[in-house]
């Protein structure tokens, strides 16, 4: 194969069941300026290749079982059924061998500790859904898998994400430089499959996509590889991770690894450095480099940003589109959506149309600045992206769909009579009408995600969330006869909330779920970010803010001090349980203090406080 311009990554680890759409993105938008792309899903080849026979074979061969748990060593000792039956569950799991369900469901499967289960599995799947069913044990398998491979391989291994947690408190450089140096069987594996890529294109850049702390050891490993063995090709980092926590980089030795730093969105900083290198033009726009020793941030383009219509189609050639491996962690058909199916992921515009939310980064260009796209080019990419993938599930990827947006849009795929399947994150205001939800779902939707937060009026209007209970009832109750799911993101520990509204939060949220208005959710403890109208200005929202290290590598998250509101973490343990059995539908007429070890405020929210809303 000739040469390519450059090769764009995703470094392990990440979902599993599809690609994520920064390199087709960027891969389509370059190719459309004349550039030869080539682009590699370094996450699924390395979890293809270590779960595979070989792989496994290879993982079992170099584990340390002394010392481990009584599941891992029970694993290894039934090694021989985990390699004799990992190829035929990936098949299954990729949808190549759907006939090996009946194996699976019949107890073909060696099992441990995952498959400890309190769920009567008939009940939530039918006892003739043997393929749900069997999709479902097949997770348990490979979930005790990657737990055996944490615990007696590589501590740092997670199926979506790599040694997190020194991403997430990424403000000591001399941590990451010595995590960095470090080597591991899956280190191995995926520096291998990274030699193979570089060999068949012979790029002359390669990118990284860091979104998530997650990726940011993988990504650096590999640049250091590339540095190591191919020190003529120049390495770029980019990515939600970068944006978010890179902002003041002033480290010079990540320069050993990387040669340019981008910021916000690639495709003009990566068009700028391309003609850099391959025109000699110098100019360079959000950049980070290495000048005389200095770290130095060049921003001195003059054009804007392409806008969202001008970006082009993503192409996904070069990736395994028919290797992704679709579970299912949970029997909640909501919160499955994440990780099961071959969902296109798209963009509808850029950047969020409210952007007010004081807990999010509306400082931030991915934020801040709005750029929707016409329905009829949107719908011109569904039609160009299902051509190329076979594949007509779409997972609208915005920080909020606006309702003006997705009416449009619904509008242009039933003119054009096209068939898909999506759904998408959106605000619950009252632009949510049961008319426009039946319209979104004869279009195609079936599911929505959104945030509820901290469930309170109070702290609603405090956050400028843009929403009271009534209103999200409203919406809910409109998605829901429209047939369309919903899943809660929640947020305990904003600033001053107290007890007594974190339990008023939780009843809310149990009569949520009673009234069968969300499907499923999530807690999210709230975090300070220096970038956020809390962080910029702590003062106004009732907290102090801890000042970060003036030579933090990553800033972003910053701890702050609440004099009003109660210590979230003496609440997480029974907010999660307390969800998770609701997303099941267990407990939902438990008392609140089932959930604690400790004696809680008592609620005061009336115990038909949601069904009176419902009728209004």
């Amino acid at each position: 194969m000739a040469q390519v311009d450059i090769l764009l990554i995703t470094p392990p680890f990440i979902q599993l069941n599809t690609p994520y759409p920064a390199t087709p993105s960027l891969k389509g938008f370059l190719h459309e300026k004349g550039f030869s792309v080539a682009q590699l899903d370094l996450s699924i080849t390395c979890i293809l290749q270590m779960f595979s026979r070989d792989g496994l074979q290879h993982l079992f061969s170099v584990a340390e079982v002394k010392g481990c748990s009584a599941n891992s060593k029970k694993i290894f000792g039934a090694r021989s059924e985990y390699i004799r039956h990992i190829d035929s569950v990936m098949a299954f799991l990729q949808g190549k061998d759907t006939t090996f369900a009946h194996a699976i469901v019949n107890g073909a499967l060696p099992k441990a500790k995952r498959f400890n289960i309190q769920q009567n599995l008939n009940k939530h799947f039918g006892c003739d859904g043997v393929q749900d069913k069997a999709k479902f044990l097949a997770t348990l398998f490979i979930e005790d898998l990657g737990d055996f491979i944490t615990e007696c391989i590589d501590n740092r291994f997670g199926f979506s994400r790599y040694a997190e947690q020194i991403g997430l408190f990424a403000s000591d450089y001399n941590v990451i430089e010595r995590e960095v140096q470090t080597d591991s069987p899956i280190t191995t594996i995926m520096l291998n499959l990274l030699d193979k890529s570089i060999q068949e294109h012979s790029p002359k850049v390669v990118g990284f996509t860091i979104p998530f702390p997650g990726n940011l050891i993988m990504a650096l490993k590999s640049a250091l590889f590339i540095k190591q063995n191919y020190p003529s090709i120049k390495v770029v980092i980019g990515g939600g991770f970068v944006n978010t926590e890179l902002r003041s980089l002033n480290e010079p030795r990540l320069f050993k690894l990387v040669d340019y730093v981008c910021l916000d969105d690639g495709e003009l900083p990566l068009l700028k450095i391309l003609n850099r290198l391959t025109k000699g033009d110098n100019q360079l726009l959000r950049t980070y480099v290495l000048e005389d020793g200095e770290v130095k941030y060049i921003n001195n383009a003059t054009e804007p940003d392409f806008d969202h219509s001008s970006i082009g189609t993503p192409i996904y050639e070069g990736l395994p589109l028919n290797d992704y491996i679709s579970v299912t962690e949970t029997t909640n058909p909501m919160h499955n959506l994440w990780s099961n199916g071959r969902w296109n992921k798209m963009f509808l515009a850029h950047g969020c149309y409210w952007h007010k939310c004081a807990f999010c980064d509306t400082s931030l260009d991915y934020i801040n600045r709005y750029s929707p796209a016409s329905a009829q080019v949107l719908c011109d990419r569904i039609e160009a992206i299902i051509a190329q993938t076979n594949q007509r599930g779409f997972h609208f990827v915005d920080e909020a769909a606006s309702p003006a947006v997705l009416r449009k849009l619904a509008d242009e795929i039933l003119a054009r009579q096209i068939s898909i399947t999506w759904w998408t994150n959106i605000r619950f205001e009252k632009a949510f009408t049961p008319e426009l939800c039946r319209l979104l779902a004869k279009s195609g939707c079936i599911a929505v995600s959104g945030g509820i937060e901290v469930a309170s009026d109070r702290l609603l209007q405090k956050m400028e969330k843009g929403v009271t209970i009534e209103q999200l009832v409203k919406s809910t109750l409109a998605f829901k006869k429209a047939g369309i799911m919903i899943h809660a993101y929640l947020m305990y520990g904003f600033p001053t909330q107290t007890s007594k509204e974190t339990i008023d939060a939780l009843e809310i949220v149990r009569q949520l779920f009673a009234n069968r208005l969300i499907q499923s959710a999530f807690w999210h403890r709230f975090t300070m970010t220096v970038h956020s109208p809390i962080g910029l200005n702590p003062e106004k929202y009732g907290v102090k803010a801890v000042p970060l290290e003036p030579k933090s590598f990553a800033q972003n998250a910053c701890e702050h001090i609440d004099t009003v509101g109660c210590n979230p973490n003496h609440y997480s343990d029974g907010l999660v349980t307390a969800l998770y059995n609701y997303m099941h539908n267990n407990g939902l007429d438990f008392s609140l203090q089932t959930w604690f070890n400790f004696k809680i405020p008592k609620t005061t929210i009336a115990p038909n406080y949601i069904a009176s809303l419902m009728k209004r």
